[in-house]
């Protein structure tokens, strides 16, 4: 089978960003990033359609106009908090091979789970999935706990960045 290759030039200089806060605007994240490099295209996404029409949609893609520019922001920007909210910094390829890994993973593992199973394998399925639920909650009190930290250290960006936009007008 032959390897495909997802990448070109464009998509090493692309970023993802995502989680974004919907308080946070295309000039916001314009200022936010700009710091790192010269952006050559920014594209910030909304909803076209049904009851969020004209909302955003909570990510974005800017381009840098290199590669280790687009890399520096990456490296600077995952994980900073922006309107309490870490923001998701990925190369735009990076994104796309992750959703691809995801689906078909996903597509195997659940053939695994949904193959014929007794009424026995059921319940003890339910005692997986409580178990799972439990262990999905302890992880996010941990990441809770250790985002209100890391908040208290790196400040809020929506407030610096409100504050900042509403003294320029």
């Amino acid at each position: 089978m032959d390897r495909i290759d997802y990448t070109d030039e464009k998509t090493e200089n692309r970023l993802y960003i995502g989680n974004l806060d919907l308080r946070i605007t295309e000039a916001a994240l314009i200022k936010m990033f700009s710091p790192y490099g010269k952006i050559v295209s920014e594209d910030f996404l909304w909803h076209t359609r049904g009851p969020k029409r004209g909302e955003p949609r909570g990510y974005a893609f800017i381009q840098f106009s290199n590669k280790e520019e687009a890399q520096l922001a990456k490296e600077k920007m995952h994980g900073r908090l922006a309107c309490g909210r870490p923001l998701v910094v990925r190369l735009a390829s990076e994104k796309y091979l992750e959703e691809i890994t995801r689906n078909s993973s996903r597509t195997v593992g659940d053939v695994n789970r949904t193959g014929l199973v007794g009424s026995s394998s059921g319940q003890m399925n339910r005692s997986a999935k409580v178990t799972a639920i439990k262990n999905k909650l302890r992880a996010l009190e941990e990441e809770s706990s250790s985002m209100k930290k890391q908040k208290q250290a790196d400040g809020d960006y929506c407030k610096d960045l409100t504050n900042d936009l509403t003294t320029k007008r």
